[in-house]
């Protein structure tokens, strides 16, 4: 192992679906935070398809120029489920079905119902003097080992299954391993995370120009999103000096604003259901282009029925006119998408259902459906709070097709909720 080797890490997510478009690699962002509270800078991001000699290939690689080195995906009992036998061929480790791998694996399908077949046993094949790393949700166990001074993971791809077997696995046995390694120490990382909307990337940038000093060893990091702008400060853990993550945090916030909507693992949906619950109001949405994603997400969070009475789906005129009571009059002279149109039906949800707050959204998702007057990406959300507490506001959603557009507008709907909750509430 080169002396220069220090404490770096590389991911390796393993399958062709993860090139072909089909799914993407989200393992290596938790994978990566959780590497950086042991003090291990995560420098390369590799994914490769299901091919053995490309996986031994890029493998090699990893196990050359990192201490740690983590693989996901590629465990499970197909045919092109290839990473246990790239491990063994990269480290010279031959495999040989476990005992305590297999009855893992049989407890779990037993627990479902379900007898293993054939192909199932090849999950039970772990590489020698690896060590098992059991799989608590799923069928696929994964293992750890140390070659050549390099930390080893394999871990199933799928981040329900992947992520408790870093936490309960992975990092108790590499921390242990880390205290033996005498020549090198880490410094832990820690990372704070500010979540913003309604702005795009460069206001943000500008906003925090000069925040961080020079020669200061806190990074920062701005990261935009079909949804929001990402703000995070990554630094060494309990460093003391000129300033502090906690104090560029602060400062951050203060210059950013109510554009923060949240910090850390705080979404738009959870920021609203805490403001609606702590002022003991309910809601209404009236959805026409979201199709029913604004509810989706509010009930995603635990404990919404306390606040979401109702959520309809209005997505003809029709259903507009029925189910909200919208003037068929104003459909005509103003057109579906209009500020008028969801004005009236925020207004609707919210008389007909008898909560505190109705919200409201219609608009052009596109691709058809756009006029010279009204583009794809043209909408408009309502909220009405009962007399005198009304509101909507235009959008122009642009550069994103129709699923971004629909993002999009579900967040700016919960947004401008958020925004008169918080004025409510003063």
């Amino acid at each position: 192992m080169s002396k220069t080797k220090t404490w770096t890490a590389e991911t390796i997510a393993v399958g062709s679906e993860l090139l072909l478009g089909g799914r993407l690699d989200t393992n290596s962002l938790f994978i990566a935070d959780r590497l950086a509270a042991c003090g291990i800078e995560l420098r390369y991001k590799t994914t490769v398809g299901d091919d053995l000699s490309d996986i031994v290939a890029v493998l090699k690689t990893a196990l050359r120029r990192a201490r740690v080195v983590i693989l996901t995906g590629g465990l499970g009992p197909t045919i092109d489920d290839l990473t246990r036998e790239a491990v063994a061929q990269a480290t010279g480790h031959r495999l040989s079905r476990r005992k305590a791998a297999l009855d893992g694996m049989i407890a779990r399908l037993v627990e479902w119902g379900r007898t293993p077949t054939t192909t199932q046993f090849r999950q039970a094949m772990i590489p020698a003097r690896a060590e098992i790393l059991f799989n608590l949700v799923g069928t696929a166990p994964g293992f750890s080992l140390v070659w050549k001074g390099t930390f080893l993971a394999a871990l199933p791809g799928v981040p329900r299954e992947m992520e408790p077997m870093v936490r309960d696995g992975v990092l108790p046995q590499l921390q242990a391993w880390m205290r033996t390694q005498k020549r090198l120490s880490a410094s832990p990382m820690i990372r704070r995370v500010l979540h913003t909307s309604g702005v795009p990337e460069s206001i943000v940038d500008q906003a925090l120009v000069g925040l961080v000093p020079k020669g200061c060893t806190i990074q920062l990091g701005i990261y935009a999103s079909p949804m929001e702008v990402m703000v995070s400060l990554t630094g060494p853990a309990g460093a003391e000096g000129a300033v502090t993550i906690e104090q560029l945090l602060k400062e951050a916030k203060a210059r950013l604003g109510d554009i923060v909507y949240g910090e850390e693992d705080e979404t738009m949906e959870s920021v609203v259901g805490r403001l609606l619950n702590e002022q003991q109001l309910t809601l209404a949405v009236a959805e026409s282009c979201t199709g029913g994603l604004i509810g989706h997400r509010l009930t995603q969070v635990p404990g919404a029925s306390t606040y979401v009475d109702r959520v309809a789906v209005t997505y003809s005129n029709r259903a507009k006119v029925e189910m909200l009571g919208v003037p068929s009059g104003l459909l005509e002279r103003h057109g579906a998408v209009s500020a008028d149109v969801a004005a009236a039906m925020a207004r609707g949800i919210r008389e007909r259902s008898g909560a505190s707050v109705g919200v409201s959204v219609t608009g052009i998702a596109g691709p058809g459906g756009a006029t010279e007057s009204k583009p794809v990406g043209l909408v408009y959300v309502g909220l009405d709070g009962g007399p005198g507490e009304a509101m909507t506001k235009e959008f122009r959603f642009h550069g994103g097709d129709r699923t971004v557009i629909k993002q999009r507008s579900s967040q700016a709907a919960l947004d401008l909720l958020r925004r008169w909750l918080i004025k409510k509430g003063c």
